[in-house]
């Protein structure tokens, strides 16, 4: 009898896992409090931002295509937010509902026009990047502080959940795991997230099956600039802050939290669970070199090689599975 054969897809899944797994064991044996509730707690709490700017990305990649305008859109989020609430007056939720509402819009007219006309994604949300950034500092050329109740009591105190007498699990923490479980739901128990997945492995195969390829196409880049904007939400949770000038090139470190997760950039194959162990992945490479006292640079360095290393994995694993089902045809 056979031992069973992992599914070739499974492969960059397990990779991830592993250097999730080998990150966090060498940071506990190299450092005394690294296993602290702390530790951990700031880890999902500093990378909160990115965790919900990826999620949205992955579903974006999966379908083949890609969104440059993650960045923008935070930063316009937050500062909106920022103006309504502090300038204005607006209440805070309605603000938060406002700047939702036009992140997801803004999601939505660039998957219409990539739909429309054909146009190449990385050009279209090329120019979204530009657009969103050019109105975040028409909206305010500058930082604006949040001092309005609702953050400074609100989401500091009410909202955060007390673990022990020193550490409480933050808000922005809370929205990236309830977030993460609904993308999870959505990717994989759902009739859209089966049809994003059919249109990043073939957009022809899945025109000629009948699938609503138009309307996926759409909805794929909705749910990315919605992800972008309660990016954007979040900012202002973990900072009081608003900023025109927030997260550039944030949109290229969630790609990286992506392809680290082990998602094809060509799309059709990956998992949210891999995209989230790839945000954690990062958190920690930079936790790592914070208690090393080396320069914040070296996180990008790392980031690079292990991106790379990644990339590779995908393709001899795309080349082994093309081997695998040709020998099988032929066998």
């Amino acid at each position: 009898m056979k031992p069973p054969r992992l599914n070739s897809q499974y492969i960059p899944l397990v990779a991830t896992g592993v250097v999730l797994a080998v990150l966090y064991v060498t940071g506990g044996c190299l450092f005394p409090n690294f296993f602290s509730l702390r530790v951990l707690v700031n880890l999902f709490g500093g990378n909160a931002v990115l965790g919900v700017a990826a999620i949205g990305a992955t579903f974006v990649i999966l379908s083949g295509g890609i969104d440059l305008s993650v960045g923008a859109v935070i930063g316009f989020t937050s500062i909106l937010i920022a103006t309504l609430v502090e300038e204005h007056h607006v209440a805070p939720l309605l603000a938060i509902s406002l700047a939702l509402l036009l992140g997801t819009g803004f999601g939505a007219g660039m998957g219409a026009l990539i739909q429309r006309f054909e146009l190449p994604p990385f050009l279209v949300t090329l120019a979204g990047m530009f657009l969103a950034r050019g109105l975040a500092f028409v909206v305010r050329p500058d930082n604006l502080g949040i001092h309005h109740p609702f953050y400074a009591e609100g989401i500091n105190h009410s909202l955060a959940l007390q673990l022990d007498s020193r550490v409480s699990w933050p808000f922005a923490a809370t929205c990236f795991v309830a977030l993460f479980l609904v993308a999870l739901v959505l990717a994989h128990y759902t009739r859209l997230g089966r049809n994003i997945y059919a249109l990043g492995g073939d957009e022809t195969s899945a025109r000629l099956m009948g699938l609503p390829v138009a309307r996926t196409k759409i909805a794929t880049y909705t749910i990315g600039g919605f992800c972008s904007a309660l990016a954007g939400v979040v900012y202002t949770f973990t900072t009081q802050n608003g900023d025109p000038a927030a997260c550039v090139g944030k949109e290229l470190e969630a790609i990286a939290a992506v392809v680290i997760g082990g998602t094809l950039l060509s799309g059709g194959v990956g998992f949210v669970a891999g995209t989230g162990m790839g945000v954690l992945i990062l958190g920690l490479i930079q936790t790592l070199i914070t208690y090393q006292n080396l320069n914040s640079w070296w996180t990008v360095i790392v980031v690079g090689l292990l991106l790379l290393l990644f990339i590779l994995l995908q393709n001899v694993v795309s080349a082994l599975s093309g081997r695998l089902d040709n020998t099988a045809r032929h066998g």
